[in-house]
């Protein structure tokens, strides 16, 4: 019973950073809650030899590895599920802040999508979840200066998606 106090106080907190995880790379609500939960029941069946100090890095691992796992087995890493920002991101107040807020949000959730899964992740994992780089590198296994160049690149490659007019909105003079 002490073990499952452990892990209620140690690792379930990191809850909802381990759902963010899954959502963002899994780019569907319903699997990301399925991987989740999947992610959980290793976290706890393995618990008992867990002995590190960051549980959140651990169980942020599993989650990631739950879902590389789960893609490889239900479809390639390059399929693209469209995903909706209003399930992901609560709304900000006032209807004139919510529509310049959606729209941003739709921009910033489309350039993340066409980032590679590497690349979305470093981001997801350092700007929405705060993890530090050596969090980073133990969750994602990579070296701890990948992990900064993959990151550099990534908000580069942001940067360029989001300043890059969109061919759609140009105005023509006639």
């Amino acid at each position: 019973m002490q073990d499952r106090e452990q892990f209620d106080q140690l690792v379930l907190p990191h809850l909802r950073a381990a759902f963010n995880l899954a959502r963002w790379l899994l780019r569907s609500r319903e699997d990301a809650e399925d991987v989740t939960q999947e992610a959980l029941l290793r976290a706890f069946r393995f618990f008992p030899g867990f002995h590190g100090t960051d549980a959140r890095a651990w169980l942020l691992q599993i989650v990631r590895n739950t879902c590389y796992t789960w893609m490889e087995k239900n479809r390639s890493m390059g399929s693209a599920v469209e995903f909706d920002e209003s399930l992901h991101l609560s709304p900000l107040p006032g209807p004139e802040a919510q529509a310049l807020a959606g729209s941003n949000r739709e921009q910033l959730t489309k350039a993340l999508e066409q980032l590679s899964p590497r690349a979305r992740e470093v981001i997801v994992l350092r700007e929405l979840e705060g993890c530090s780089y050596k969090e980073i590198a133990s969750i994602t296994a990579i070296p701890i200066g990948t992990v900064m160049s993959t990151l550099a690149r990534a908000r580069e490659r942001l940067q360029q998606l989001l300043t890059r007019p969109d061919p759609k909105e140009a105005v023509h003079d006639v």
